[in-house]
């Protein structure tokens, strides 16, 4: 037998040439009344709502995918403005190594965020619509089968009811009955025991997929916001450093300008300058003041002897009366504030010389 083409012989290509034939005159006469067709209510209703199924799902798959896409243009986004930061933060500000590190967190993060979306979510949306097309071909089959049967039983019947009836062709004909019916019936069983049972299955694919998203974004935000909390607190700190610095420079200036006044005033008296006791100054600072400083760091006492700081707090820098229970990296003082209010430094103590700066 000549070949059509590679695995088609020409009777082969015929026959299906003849089955598609068949298939579209049965067709025909169903829909113009002429013959009966077999239906089944209770399939017609699986078949619905697995196409609505399938087209719910292939909605989803692809709003998942609109969702991963938008994550990825938000870690762009992220990490362009993270490192135009970086580039802008000077080695000399507060903070720098902190914040070289909480970009790199930043960045992990995102990326952590996007992988397991794409391996949880994702891939349960993807393993749960590969199903589809191999069943909605089987569906088609089936449709197709149903037809031939419907055929194979109309020519029987007419064959029988046949004034002339011939015996061979009776028999083939319900041979060719009996092999449509169990084809058709073999599809339609299965089908019918899986299409339910992958209507139900909807319900845990969309409880898997869409817990799984929820429990990365819970964890995705929640540590975001603790780096957001932590970039938050570098700023404030780079502000308070600023804002000390810019203070300190004040004073310094105004201090050298009390000072030329006093050095021209001492230039043109007649006597000698005044002392600072003689000026009164034993009045207005505590004994033994040396100078002040001004928290940069905040330090919780750890002793009854050591001086509670928080930034920006103003002390008077006093001197021991012992020099030698001085300890390297610790200053004696009292809070400006309570000095200038009761004039007493009763509540004097030691505190660490590295978290103030000299004003």
């Amino acid at each position: 037998m000549a070949e059509m083409g590679k695995g088609v012989t020409a009777g082969k290509l015929a026959s299906n040439v003849q089955k598609r034939l068949t298939r579209a005159q049965e067709k025909v006469l169903q829909k113009l009344g002429k013959a009966d067709e077999t239906r089944d209510a209770a399939f017609e209703e699986m078949v619905a709502n697995f196409n609505k199924q399938m087209t719910e799902g292939t909605k989803l798959q692809k709003d998942m995918k609109a969702y991963l896409t938008a994550v990825k243009t938000m870690h762009d986004a992220s990490r362009r403005l993270q490192d135009c930061l970086a580039e802008m933060y000077e080695p000399d500000w507060f903070g720098k190594e902190e914040m070289d590190t909480l970009i790199e967190d930043t960045d992990t993060l995102w990326l952590d965020y996007h992988q397991n979306i794409m391996d949880k979510s994702m891939t349960t949306l993807d393993s749960y619509l590969n199903q589809f097309p191999d069943i909605k071909a089987r569906i088609a089959k089936r449709d197709r089968k149903m037809v031939d049967f419907d055929s194979a039983r109309h020519h029987f019947n007419s064959l029988q009811k046949g004034k002339k009836k011939d015996e061979a062709k009776i028999a083939k004909a319900e041979e060719e009955l009996g092999r449509a019916q169990k084809i058709f019936e073999e599809l339609n069983v299965e089908l019918q025991d899986e299409l339910p049972a992958l209507f139900d299955n909807r319900v845990a694919v969309y409880v898997t997929a869409f817990q799984s998203l929820a429990g990365h974004q819970e964890k995705f935000h929640g540590e975001m916001s603790k780096l957001s909390q932590n970039l938050n607190d570098i700023m404030t700190k780079l502000e308070e450093q600023r804002e000390l610095k810019k203070a300190g420079t004040a004073e310094a200036k105004t201090g050298d300008g009390a000072k030329s006044e006093e050095t021209n005033h001492s230039e043109s008296a007649s006597s000698p300058p005044k002392s600072a006791a003689t000026n009164g100054s034993d009045d207005k600072l505590p004994p033994g003041f040396l100078y002040k400083v001004k928290a940069v760091h905040e330090y919780a006492a750890t002793d009854a002897d050591e001086l509670e700081l928080k930034i920006g707090d103003v002390v008077l820098v006093l001197a021991f009366d012992n020099p030698d229970e001085q300890d390297d990296g610790w200053l004696l003082g009292v809070q400006e504030s309570h000095w200038l209010q009761n004039k007493d430094i009763s509540v004097k103590g030691v505190f660490p010389e590295n978290f103030t700066q000299k004003v």
